[in-house]
Order: structure tokens, then C-alpha cells, then sequence
């Protein structure tokens, strides 16, 4: 059964869909390959033809290049902070001189100092044969005026920047810069020259940045000198209008207070000293004789040997009392000598007391002095405090506005050092010089890359024609879309083009005489009236491929009636002129020639052509059968050769339901007819597609033999037909493909190419 369930647009991607695995994946695309191989050696061929051409016409040119690095450090000669400050060298700074080098400030310097404007190679159209005709066209479509100064530079500018290459070298300070040209020489040159001016863009715009600066800083530092003037004269003003005198860095009175406090402090420790000596004398002249530690702390001399002449007496008193009693007039001599003693002791102690007091009155008053002084001074300093701050405010603004101009005449001077001594972080580490090989054309890059895309370009539209391509073209189209069997391939029968109008003399004299005449006759056959030799192809060429296909189909129709009877044939396509008249007339034929009885019905009531190629004088046929107008055997015209009866379409001129004539009882009495009379009735229907003749014959055809032109007829429609006639899918014995190109279809189904077919065939002329 036709299965009808798939959608006509996914018919041929399921042909060639690539499957899981990955051994089948390759099977598909090997076969892709095989089957475009034509298509994909041509494309490739194109390719390289291209490149060769490319490769003979195209100008030699030369590539040199020179290498410049960007040092981070300085010339220890100049090492100086520079006016408008240092900027590290970092990744991005690399990069951005990479593009001042593409910046056309240096193409332009280049060209202007080289005088490229003159040189034919950039404002030319090129070098080599392709320039030349490029150059020529150009000149066809040029206004004939000649081009202005600016155009010429802009041309230049283009070209030049479309031969130069800069880039930096990894993640290096390194940048390249390359030129192409198609002298080496002119190459390096161009090259160093792109250093040089760089270099000179660069001392360039430092130098006229610094002197920019230089002009600023002039003016600034004339300003900030009259400011700092000006606060310079407000602090000395300020410091006369207010009797602020500045002695050593401190302020007069800052002195003083410090001064008058020290000595305050000193004075409070003496009045504190005195007043302690003071009342230890009064404790001291309590005593009557001061003890020994407190006469040796008096330090007086007095006192020391008053108090050893006391002790001294006391001990002889003591002596005299014990011995002689204390009225003896010794002892009371003793005693009035001490009491004298006693009595000098007390008058030296007193007269230390007054010597202290008067000391501690001393310390006590000038104490008093020195506080009040303290007080005079910091009633003074205490009305000096707002006008300090003031002034203080006046130093500090006199003090920055030096300093500022101290810093800016220090720049000013660098400036000016540097407008004297301009270096530049960039240098050239590696000079361009001339090339000794071309750089392009690459004869082997560009070869291999014209294979490489001839390739992928022809893999491609390989593809695309796999995709597109919805006709059938195997065997195996057939069985998956339509669901039934692919009886047989038919060849074209066109002749192949150049072919001789004679055989040669030393090969027809070799042959055979049968095969001399037939090969003959072929050779000489005019070529405007082919549909005879078509029709009777079997019969004069048993030996060739199409009869083969042909008797294939005939065991197909004979192993069938095994199942069924299958004694009437209906032949037919989806459109006209696929060649179901072809075959419906040389299969009958070849059953013919094979013995059997064997008629052959023009069906094609709308355009009987078969009746018109083989009794184009019958003046009676089915139609008129069928009208019982004549009788059948009246109508019938037998071929001498194989004994096929004939029975042509007859009167159609003027029908106009041929379905209905084919539908008629009379039609189906004469079916019945003929199969008692014939073995095989062999029917010539129309095609289905613009007719639906075809559909009302199922009732009394046996099978049908379905035609379709391999590689031309869509597959949708063939589908779409063979869906709407289900009364004809029923009785489909199966499908031929006819037309087929032999040799492409060897690249589809291998099983079918010449290989396989040429030793059992003729071998001579277009006979497969």
C-alpha cells in the first residue's frame, strides 16, 4: 500500500538524513558525495582555476618590518619629574600607542616626507596584470579630469593604510610595524620612516606641551608672586599696627610670660625654703642648747664651740658636784660660766632667727613682686590673643601662597629643562630592511585555501542539490515514499551527441553483415523523426539495456498472475511525456515477439499520439468500438514483424467525456472480449494528472504500470496523485522509472552502474 502519511516536504530530507550512528553518518555523506561528485570536481575546479589565475596575474610584493619598543626607563642624563607628570607604562598605555601609530597624523607625515603622492603604486591602480585592467576599467568610468591634491592624498592615505601593519607583540613593550610594497626596498623604507615619524610625533607633542605649560606657569607665577607679596606685607603691617614684636620665632610677650613664670616659680621655692628654715629656728630656740645634729645642720662656728665649751663645763661641774658638792665654789663657778654659755647660745640662735625671718620676708616680697609682674604680663598677653589669631591667619595665608609659587617656578625651570633636552619613551630596537622572499601571493596558502573552500563550497552545494532535489532517482526513493516496488529502470534512448554518420571503414568491415546493417541503419536515421525507432526499440536492439529493463517488468507481470489474473495492463504516468506510450508499445512488443497473443489499446482518448506514431491512417478504433460503429476486427492493424495487434484510439476529435466512454458498459463488454482473445491486453491510458480517465478503468484493468520520468517528476506530485486514486493503488503492480541517465544513476545506486551491464550488451554505437 502507498503510504500517504508523511509530509511531501520531509520526502527527500528522509532520503538523505544522517543517522545516529556514526559509521552510517559517513555512509550518508560518502554517498552525498558520490552522487555530486561531478558538481563538487567542478566546483573545486573553479576554485583553483581562480587561484591559479590569481596566482599569474597577481604583482609580487614584499613585506619588511621594523620593531620599537616602548622603555619604561628613563635617560639617567634627564631623569627629571616631568611638568605634566609621569604616566605609568601599563598595558593600556601599549595599546593606545599602537593606535597613535595607525593614526593618520603619521600616515600623512610619512607620505608628505616621502612624496608617495608621486609614486604610481599608491595613487596607481597596482601593480601586475590585475592592476593593469583594474586601472583600465577604472579609467573607462573616470570623468577624464584629473584628480585634485587632496584626492590624490586621500588615495594614498588608503592605500597606505591598507599595505601598513601595526601590532604589538604579545604582552610585550614591543610593537611591530610592517609595510607591503612591491619593491623591498621601497618596503623598508617606509617602514623605518613610520618609526621615525612616530618618534618625531612623539618629542613633537611633548615639546609643544611643555611649552604650552612653560606660557602658563609664566603667567601663574607672576600672579602668585604679587599674592604672596601682598600677604608677606598684610602679616608685617598687622604685626606694627598691634606692637607685635617676634624675637627667636616666639612672640615678645610669649617671652616674657615664660620668663616671669620661671622666675615665679623659683621665687615661691625660696619663700618656701626660707619659711621652712625659719620654723625650724623657732623649734631650735625652744632649747636651751640645741643638740649636736642640730648644731652641726646650723653649719655657725659660734654655736658649735659655745655648745663645746657648755658640754665641757657641764662634765667638769658634774665632776666637782660629785666630788666636792654642788655648793662648792668651783661647781657655782662652773654653773655661772655655763649659764653665760646658755645665754651666748640663745643670743647667736636669735640673732639666726632674725637672719631668716628677715630672709623669709625677703623671699615672701619679691614672690609678691614677681606675681604681680606674672599678672601684668598676662593681662598684656590676654588683649594680644585676638590679634594673634589674626595674624596667625595672615602667616598662613603669606606661607602658602610662597609656597605655591616656590613650586611653580620650580616647575617653570623643569619646564624649561625639558623644552631644552625632549626624550621620548619610544625607540626602534630593530631597523626594517629589505626582504630577500615575497610575502604574497602565498602560492601554497592560496592553493590550499581554493581547495579548502572549493571543498566546503562544493560539500555545500552538494548539500543544497541533495536538498532540492525532489524527484526520483533510486529504487529505494521509490519503495520509502510511494510504498511499492520499483519494477525497473529504463535508460534514455537519446543518442549521444557527435555521433558519426558511418561506421569506419576498418570496423565495419570487422563486424558482422547483420549487425553491419543495423548499425548502418541507425547511423543513418534522420534525427527529426526518433518516435518510430523508440516505439520498435526492443525489436531492433533485444541485446540492450532497455530491452532488459523491459523484459524485467514482463517477469514482474507473469509472477504475478501466479497470484491473480493479470491479462490486462494499463499503462500510465502522472504527466505527459514521461513515456508510458514508449513503454506501453515496447513492452507489448516484446510479449509479441516472445509468441504471445498480445493487443495493444490506445486509451489516451485526449491526445491518442500512439495511435498517431504507429496507423496514422486507421480510420476506425476503440471509440468506435465502443459506439459499435465498426467492428473490432475491422479496426485492428497487426505489426508484420512480432504479430502485435494494434487497435488505435479511433474518432476523438470531437468527444468531450472520454471518462465516460471509458466507464461505458460497452467498454467493459469489450474488456471482456478481448480477454478471450488475447493473452495480454496492453492499455495506453492517459496521464493522471490534467485527465482522471485513468481513475473510472479499475474495474476492468487487472494492474497497472505506473511511469515516471526518473530526475524530473516531482515526487509531491506523483504523491498527491497516487493518494487521490486509491482504487489505483490497489492494483499498482509497481513503478518504472524511464529517461534514467545511466551514468548518473550509477553514482546514486552502484548496483545499477555500466559496470555491472556492458559485457552482456552491444557495444557499438548508443546501444547500452
Amino acid at each position: 500500500m502507498l503510504q500517504v502519511n508523511k509530509p511531501t516536504s520531509e520526502i527527500n530530507r528522509e532520503y538523505i538524513e544522517v543517522e545516529s550512528s556514526p559509521t552510517q553518518t559517513l555512509t550518508s555523506y560518502l554517498e552525498v558525495i558520490r552522487r555530486q561528485f561531478p558538481t563538487m570536481v567542478a566546483i573545486v575546479s573553479a576554485c583553483l582555476i581562480l587561484a591559479l589565475l590569481y596566482l599569474f596575474t597577481a604583482a609580487p610584493q614584499f613585506t619588511s618590518s621594523a620593531s620599537m619598543v616602548i622603555d619604561t626607563r628613563k635617560v639617567q642624563l634627564f631623569q627629571q619629574q616631568s611638568v605634566l607628570g609621569d604616566i605609568a607604562v601599563d598595558s593600556a598605555t601599549v595599546e593606545t600607542q599602537v593606535e597613535i601609530l595607525k593614526s593618520e597624523n603619521i600616515s600623512l607625515a610619512v607620505i608628505r616626507d616621502l612624496h608617495l603622492i608621486d609614486d604610481p603604486e599608491f595613487t596607481g591602480s597596482g601593480g601586475g596584470l590585475l592592476g593593469t585592467v583594474i586601472g583600465a576599467v577604472g579609467s573607462l568610468f573616470s570623468s577624464g579630469s584629473a584628480p585634485s591634491e587632496f584626492e590624490q592624498t586621500r588615495k594614498a592615505l588608503e592605500r597606505f593604510e591598507k599595505n601598513r601593519t601595526i601590532k604589538r607583540l604579545g604582552l610585550t613593550y614591543v610593537m611591530e610595524i610592517g609595510f607591503t610594497s612591491l619593491d623591498p626596498a621601497k618596503a623598508a623604507k617606509i617602514a623605518n620612516a613610520i618609526a621615525d615619524a612616530y618618534i618625531v610625533d612623539q618629542l613633537e607633542a611633548k615639546y609643544q606641551a611643555t611649552r604650552r605649560a612653560s606660557v602658563w606657569l609664566q603667567d601663574r607665577i607672576k600672579e602668585l608672586r604679587t599674592q604672596a607679596s601682598a600677604a608677606q606685607r598684610a602679616v608685617v603691617d598687622f604685626k606694627t599696627a598691634n606692637n607685635i614684636v617676634d624675637t627667636g620665632g616666639r612672640l615678645m610677650n610669649e617671652q616674657q610670660l615664660a620668663e616671669v613664670n620661671s622666675q615665679l616659680i623659683l621665687a615661691h621655692a625660696a619663700t618656701a625654703e626660707a619659711k621652712a628654715r625659719l620654723d625650724r629656728m623657732n623649734d631650735i630656740v625652744k632649747q636651751d642648747i640645741p643638740d649636736a645634729s642640730v648644731a652641726d645642720a646650723l653649719k655657725n662656728d659660734t654655736i658649735v664651740k659655745l655648745r663645746s665649751q657648755y658640754v665641757d663645763m657641764a662634765s667638769k661641774e658634774s665632776i666637782w658636784s660629785s666630788k666636792y658638792g654642788s655648793e662648792h665654789l668651783a661647781a657655782v663657778n662652773l654653773r655661772s660660766q655655763m649659764a653665760e654659755i646658755r645665754k651666748n647660745i640663745q643670743d647667736e640662735l636669735k640673732r639666726i632667727q632674725e637672719s631668716y625671718k628677715s630672709d623669709y620676708d625677703i623671699a615672701v616680697t619679691r614672690e609678691e613682686a614677681i606675681k604681680t609682674s606674672l599678672a601684668n604680663v598676662v593681662s598684656e598677653s590676654q588683649l594680644t590673643n585676638q590679634a594673634q589669631i589674626q595674624l596667625r591667619e595672615l602667616e598662613s595665608n603669606a606661607q602658602s601662597y610662597q609656597a605655591m609659587y616656590d613650586n611653580f617656578l620650580q616647575r617653570y625651570m623643569e619646564s624649561v629643562q625639558q623644552q631644552s633636552f625632549p626624550i621620548t619613551e619610544a625607540r626602534v630596537i630593530s631597523a626594517a630592511t629589505a626582504p630577500l622572499k615575497k610575502s604574497s601571493p602565498k602560492t601554497l596558502i592560496i592553493l590550499a585555501a581554493a581547495l579548502m573552500g572549493g571543498l566546503m563550497l562544493s560539500f555545500g552545494a552538494a548539500m543544497a542539490r541533495e536538498l532540492t532535489d525532489k524527484v526520483f532517482r533510486t529504487t529505494g526513493q521509490v519503495e520509502e515514499v510511494l510504498g511499492t516496488n520499483c519494477i525497473a529502470i529504463l535508460p534514455s534512448l537519446a543518442p549521444p551527441a557527435g555521433l558519426p554518420s558511418k561506421l569506419p571503414d576498418g570496423l565495419q568491415s570487422k563486424l558482422p553483415t547483420g549487425l553491419q546493417s543495423k548499425l548502418a541503419g541507425k547511423l543513418a536515421r534522420p534525427k527529426n523523426n526518433p518516435e518510430p525507432d523508440l516505439l520498435r526499440y526492443v525489436v531492433e536492439n533485444p541485446l540492450s539495456r532497455f530491452a532488459e529493463a523491459v523484459r524485467s517488468l514482463k517477469v514482474a507481470v507473469d509472477l504475478n498472475s501466479i497470484v491473480r489474473e493479470n491479462r490486462v495492463l494499463a499503462v500510465t504516468s502522472t504527466l505527459p511525456n514521461e513515456g508510458k506510450s514508449t513503454l506501453s508499445t515496447n513492452l507489448a512488443q516484446l510479449m509479441a515477439h516472445s509468441g504471445a497473443r498480445v493487443l495493444l489499446v490506445d486509451c489516451d482518448l485526449r491526445n491518442p499520439s500512439l495511435s498517431r506514431a504507429l496507423v496514422p491512417t486507421a480510420q476506425g478504433g476503440l471509440v468506435d468500438v465502443v459506439a459499435q460503429k465498426v467492428q473490432l476486427e475491422d479496426t485492428l492493424t497487426v505489426d508484420p514483424v512480432t504479430r502485435l495487434a494494434i487497435l488505435p484510439a479511433g474518432t476523438t476529435s470531437k468527444l468531450l467525456h472520454t471518462n465516460e466512454i471509458l466507464a461505458s458498459k460497452a467498454m467493459h463488454a469489450l474488456m471482456t472480449l478481448l480477454r478471450s482473445k488475447f493473452d495480454y491486453v496492453v492499455l495506453d491510458m492517459p496521464p493522471m494528472a490534467p485527465v482522471v480517465d485513468v481513475r473510472v478503468t479499475s474495474s476492468f484493468v487487472d494492474s497497472y504500470v505506473f511511469v515516471v520520468e526518473w530526475g524530473r517528476t516531482n515526487i509531491d506530485v506523483v504523491s498527491h496523485n497516487l493518494r487521490g486514486s486509491p482504487e489505483i493503488q490497489n492494483k499498482l503492480l509497481g513503478v518504472v522509472l524511464n529517461k534514467a541517465d545511466t551514468k548518473m544513476l550509477a553514482r546514486y545506486e552502484s548496483y545499477h552502474g555500466r559496470y555491472y551491464y556492458q559485457k552482456y550488451y552491444a557495444r557499438y554505437g548508443y546501444v547500452e
